[in-house]
């Protein structure tokens, strides 16, 4: 994370008046102002379409929100392959196995709504509280619809840092844990890109990989994946069983017990 003197300025803001109220619960919750016009870097916005976030100048990549209803994550949810897409192969879904998956690193949660959609029962963790705020508000926008909501039901969401919340984790251990670390070199996709300018001054790299990953192998009961991009270096620590590498992408998998049906 970026040094608290260094920390970027965030508002929240109601983008039409019957949203303030809301806005304002958001402010208060987060700890941030709500301030209609004020100077800052960011503005977390609250509107017709939900929750999204802006930085603020005129550099800016404009607004991130969650939308599991509409746009790509819809697009990828219809036509993106089925169980045959690489992150499947890589948690371990085939017939007959539907594991459960600790997604601790869920960003805007699109990986792990392609696994919801394939029947994988999710358990979501988000550490940067505004990125876990968007979240959260496309999973309550999505619940309402008769299709998408049955998926998102099976991703609960909880805020916090995930190495401790593996490391104080109660109940039934996931079968597999799912990890994807910020990283200084992304692939260069234009939404992507989008997101990671957006990010990187609020979450900083993933200085702490090294001690998520041993983590989440003391939990996962049957292997831990880590999403990487395709030429970066393995996770300091334990080594990899195998790869599956795409053509940005690459999925380094610690296979610690067979997944069978």
């Amino acid at each position: 994370m970026s040094d608290t003197t260094d920390a970027p300025r965030i508002i929240v803001q109601a983008l039409a008046p019957q949203w303030r109220e809301a806005a304002q619960a958001w402010a208060q919750r987060l700890g941030l102002e709500y301030a209609e016009q004020r100077e800052a870097d960011f503005a977390l916005q609250l509107g017709d379409e939900g929750l999204q976030l802006l930085q603020l100048g005129p550099d800016s990549p404009g607004p991130v929100r969650v939308d599991f209803l509409e746009g790509a994550t819809a697009h990828r949810r219809q036509f993106g392959g089925g169980s045959g897409q690489m992150i499947a192969k890589a948690v371990g879904v085939q017939s007959g196995v539907r594991p459960f998956v600790l997604d601790a690193t869920a960003g805007l949660g699109r990986d792990a709504f392609v696994l919801a959609t394939l029947g994988c029962r999710m358990r979501l963790i988000e550490r940067q509280p505004l990125i876990a705020a968007l979240l959260e508000d496309g999973l309550a926008r999505a619940a309402g619809d008769p299709e998408v909501g049955a998926i998102v039901a099976r991703m609960p969401l909880s805020q916090g840092n995930a190495i401790e919340l593996m490391g104080d984790w109660q109940g039934e251990a996931p079968q597999v844990i799912y990890l994807d670390p910020m990283f200084p070199h992304r692939d260069k996709s234009a939404l992507v890109k989008k997101e990671m300018r957006l990010f990187r001054p609020l979450v900083g790299d993933d200085q702490d990989a090294p001690a998520l990953l041993q983590a989440a192998l003391a939990l996962a009961s049957h292997r831990v994946v880590v999403k990487r991009p395709r030429k970066a270096p393995i996770i300091d620590g334990a080594k990899p069983s195998h790869s599956l590498e795409g053509k940005s992408s690459r999925y380094d998998i610690y296979a610690l017990k067979s997944l069978k049906g």
